[in-house]
């Protein structure tokens, strides 16, 4: 099909020129010409070749000159940063260091709501949408007093220093409120994904015997109030919505208040006090349960400030005059920590969700899109789900905010990527090639480490402002991002993706590449509160004496690797060690490899490696990362059974991809109908089989079955974390007859 041919086209990041020799060779003339021009006095005022040395130079080596390291970053090879400032090592220190330096900055913006209503969609479900005003600011100074009030008020409804309490709610400012709040009262906070399942959360919050919990009015009614019976400690139930709600049907000895009545409590002559220290625990996240029943993981005050320490340090001029954009759950290290990473330099930090990220605009003439290029507005719902909670016609948040600093998932940037290459597939002939020719032309330069300031401003102009038109800085974690929708993010967003590795095990942090490095399909080098050791593993056939580049399992040591797990000893036993110098270690499990410049590459995952019937091992990561990038796959589970001889998967179908192939087959029904039906997973695993090749897997690598999943897998299914990694435990669960059937069993 067409969009198979247009994967291989890209399947080397850069776009088919589906255009006459002859035009083309003109429209080269055109900029050699242009280049020439402009090139040398571009080269000597933009510093350009400063700007190459400093991302060629060599970022980081091993201290011990020993290929399996450990490797440390250039600035900081004889000693570990742990602190952001001298004296300040609890994170209620931090805050009170942020309040007296920028105490009438804006900290916390929350859009005001001012109205919703019901819409009814065209197959009759009725959504709820929002018409949303301006940002309404909390300075620091307003929120340190907040923050004292709400502490205050939570000792006196009984709760105690160094007692667990939980947040169970959506990402917005009273999160943050009340993390600062029991950061200052020594609170240990317990924090749970909004989107774990009622066993999950109830056994989180036995465990660590939570009598007080703070959540929202919709979670506590949508989640909670369901397991309520399961968790006898629980007293006290404190609803962040301001206006007061009554409710009548809950488990007797169970107390609600709402935040103000609280906050109102902590204003009268204060509480008793107790002053953290360094070791004390801040938090204990519970990670999104990628393998089983989460795990909760103990992270020190010391902990985090180190990891934030070391996070900062990779982005260029942080200052509070940057603003930030928080929509990611907070319960997710990867946003707790970019959050206090803003915190701690003065940032603003406004408030958003995927619902309300982007514009709905409404298209009124088809001149419009003519006249804009039509690109740019197919864009803005590829942003917009269509669940979308923004009014047509309203602005997202990105527009209003106009945030510097941003941070995403891979799977919503990969999402964004496959979906735009899509509607560029549908444009005009003329429309598609200058898009493609800007976009090739933008790539040749940016991998040289030349900037595109003409083209930017001609072409991508329009792309950059949906996220607002200030962006300096991508943050992307939570799993691997493919080498092609990050050249894609750098190229159509005109801002550097700083792509990072780390786990909550290590407070989020442990490398993240360095701004000026163009480079894709790295993680970078370690940051300085971190070091890195590669430990060999046979099975897997990785060893540090590999060539050309050292190979192992990755092992992180520094302050920000945490305490361990939460009355866990024997998993504390196989993931953490503490090595002769005193200095703590966690095992990641991740195989990685380091270049000769000090930055770290992802290769593989212990976890993902099944050994077949015939002795070879496949890595499913690996496998899932080549096909992730046809656009047919919106999503795919690679699998394989030991006692087998090849490898099967399960995919979810990007469904407009699915019905114009299916469209092309002479095959009619719905989207279920389709994933169901034979001849298209015949269809389906052609396409992918090719794909696979052209992503250079091995004979053995290729799935030989598939099964079309017509259902999208969500945090909500339970198949995949709120990180959108994969849970491969329910994901066999769920499939376990497919599973049967590809292998022959029925």
């Amino acid at each position: 099909s067409r969009n198979h041919v247009f994967f291989i086209a890209h399947s080397k990041m850069k776009l088919k020129e589906d255009i006459s020799p002859l035009l083309l060779q003109v429209f080269r003339s055109v900029v050699w010409v242009y280049s020439v021009i402009t090139f040398l006095p571009w080269y000597l005022l933009s510093g350009a070749s400063g700007s190459q040395a400093h991302a060629k130079r060599v970022k980081a080596h091993s201290v011990s000159r020993n290929p399996a390291g450990p490797y440390r970053a250039v600035s900081n090879q004889l000693k570990l940063v742990s602190l952001l400032h001298e004296g300040v090592d609890t994170l209620d220190k931090v805050f009170e260091y942020a309040v007296g330096h920028f105490p009438q900055r804006d900290c916390l913006g929350t859009r005001e709501v001012l109205s919703e209503e019901d819409e009814i969609q065209p197959n009759g479900k009725v959504f709820k949408k929002v018409i949303l005003g301006d940002y309404n600011w909390l300075s620091y100074e307003d929120t340190f007093h907040l923050s004292q009030r709400f502490g205050s008020g939570l000792a006196a409804l009984g709760q105690k220093p160094l007692c667990n309490i939980a947040v169970f709610c959506e990402t917005r400012a009273e999160w943050i409120i009340a993390a600062q709040a029991c950061f200052m009262y020594n609170f240990p906070l317990v924090t749970l994904y909004s989107t774990l399942g009622g066993a999950a959360i109830a056994h989180g919050l036995n465990e660590t015997e939570i009598t007080h919990i703070i959540t929202s009015k919709d979670l506590l009614q949508s989640r909670l109030k369901a397991i309520l019976m399961d968790v006898p400690r629980l007293k006290h139930i404190i609803v962040v919505d301001k206006k007061p709600t009554s409710w009548l049907d809950l488990p007797r000895g169970i107390m609600v208040h709402n935040i103000a009545a609280v906050q109102e409590l902590g204003s009268k002559p204060e509480n008793s006090k107790s002053q953290p220290v360094p070791s004390d625990i801040a938090v204990i996240m519970y990670t999104s349960g990628s393998t089983g029943i989460p795990k909760g993981v103990m992270i020190s005050h010391s902990n985090i400030i180190a990891g934030i320490t070391g996070m900062a340090e990779r982005i260029p001029n942080l200052n509070e005059n940057d603003t930030y954009i928080g929509y990611l759950p907070l319960a997710h290290v990867l946003e707790l920590s970019a959050e206090l990473v803003c915190v701690s330099h003065g940032c603003r930090i406004g408030y958003s969700s995927p619902q309300t990220l982007a514009d709905q605009t409404i298209i009124t003439h088809p001149c419009i899109l003519r006249k804009h290029f039509c690109f740019f507005f197919f864009l803005h719902f590829v942003l917009s789900p269509q669940s979308s909670k923004i009014k047509k016609g309203s602005k997202g948040d990105t527009s209003v905010l106009r945030p510097t600093l941003m941070a995403a998932v891979p799977e919503i940037m990969d999402r964004i990527y496959k979906n735009v290459m899509t509607k560029v597939e549908e444009m005009s002939s003329v429309q598609k090639t200058l898009f493609v020719l800007a976009y090739n032309y933008k790539m040749e330069q940016i991998s040289k480490g030349y900037s595109t300031p003409l083209c930017d401003r001609l072409v991508f102009r329009k792309v950059r402002s949906l996220l607002g038109g200030n962006t300096r800085v991508l943050w992307s974690g939570g799993a691997p991002l493919s080498a092609a929708t990050q050249r894609f993010m750098n190229i159509c967003f005109c801002c550097p993706v700083g792509q990072g590795y780390g786990l909550t095990e290590t407070c989020g942090a442990g490398t993240i590449s360095e701004l000026s490095d163009y480079s894709t399909g790295r993680v970078g080098a370690p940051l300085v509160c971190s070091e890195i050791m590669l430990k060999d593993w046979e099975e897997g056939g990785y060893f540090s004496t590999d060539k050309p580049n050292p190979r192992g399992e990755i092992l992180i040591g520094g302050p920000n690797v945490t305490m361990g797990y939460y009355k866990n000893e024997q998993k504390n036993r196989e993931d953490f060690f503490v090595d002769a110098n005193g200095q703590r270690w966690f095992c990641t499990g991740d195989i990685g490899e380091f270049h000769h410049d000090g930055c770290l590459k992802i290769i593989d995952r212990k976890k993902d490696l099944v050994k077949l019937q015939a002795g070879e091992y496949v890595s499913l990561g690996k496998v899932e990362a080549v096909l992730k990038n046809c656009p047919l796959i919106d999503n795919i589970c690679a699998y394989a059974n030991s006692d087998e001889s090849y490898v099967i998967g399960f995919v979810v179908p990007n469904q407009k991809q699915l019905t114009t192939l299916a469209e092309q087959k002479g095959i009619i029904g719905s989207l279920e109908e389709l994933c169901n039906h034979a001849g298209m997973e015949k269809e389906v695993l052609h396409i992918i089989t090719d794909a696979a090749v052209t992503g250079k897997l091995e004979r053995f690598e290729i799935p030989k079955k598939i099964c079309l999943s017509p259902e999208p897998w969500t945090p909500e299914t339970g198949l995949v974390t709120d990180a959108f990694k994969l849970k491969r435990k329910e994901l066999k669960t769920h499939y376990q007859d497919d599973i049967e059937r590809m292998y022959g069993g029925k």
